[in-house]
């Protein structure tokens, strides 16, 4: 950071206790890097919001025996192949796989493929994890 700025912020004591405990809990050094994750974070979701350009994982976990639900899960991601942009699958027993499905593209292209692959019958579980592509925050 070249350009560091120094600035105050007031806040109720007992606010700032509940913070103090929190940052420690999640091994936090000092609170300016706790602060500057928490602005991170809201530019990220605002980026979202806008529907730029972003990027993130959306995770499944699906029965492998459910007749289909492989091929539909690979023929879905082919469709959406310019925000496809790696996978990974992980035999996690016999009948469950985890596949992890790095995306790049519009929010709501990416938001629409991560609806469309939880709907599949024999997935399990999905999750959307929202990140960015950088360029926004700095």
């Amino acid at each position: 950071m070249s350009d560091l700025v120094r600035f105050g912020i007031s806040l109720e004591k007992k606010l700032l206790d509940r913070f103090d405990r929190l940052i420690r809990k999640k091994n936090y050094t000092n609170r300016s890097e706790a602060i500057r994750d928490l602005i991170r974070q809201e530019l990220v979701r605002k980026e979202w919001q806008a529907g730029k350009e972003v990027a993130g994982a959306i995770t499944l976990v699906y029965d492998h025996h459910r007749q289909g639900v492989g091929q539909k899960l690979t023929d879905i991601q082919h469709d959406f192949g310019r925000t496809v942009i790696s996978t990974q699958h992980i035999h996690l027993d016999h009948d469950n796989c985890l596949e992890i499905i790095a995306v790049r593209g519009s929010a709501k292209k990416v938001e629409k493929l991560s609806h469309i692959l939880k709907s599949i019958k024999g997935v399990k579980h999905e999750t959307l994890s929202m990140t960015s592509t950088g360029k926004e925050i700095g």
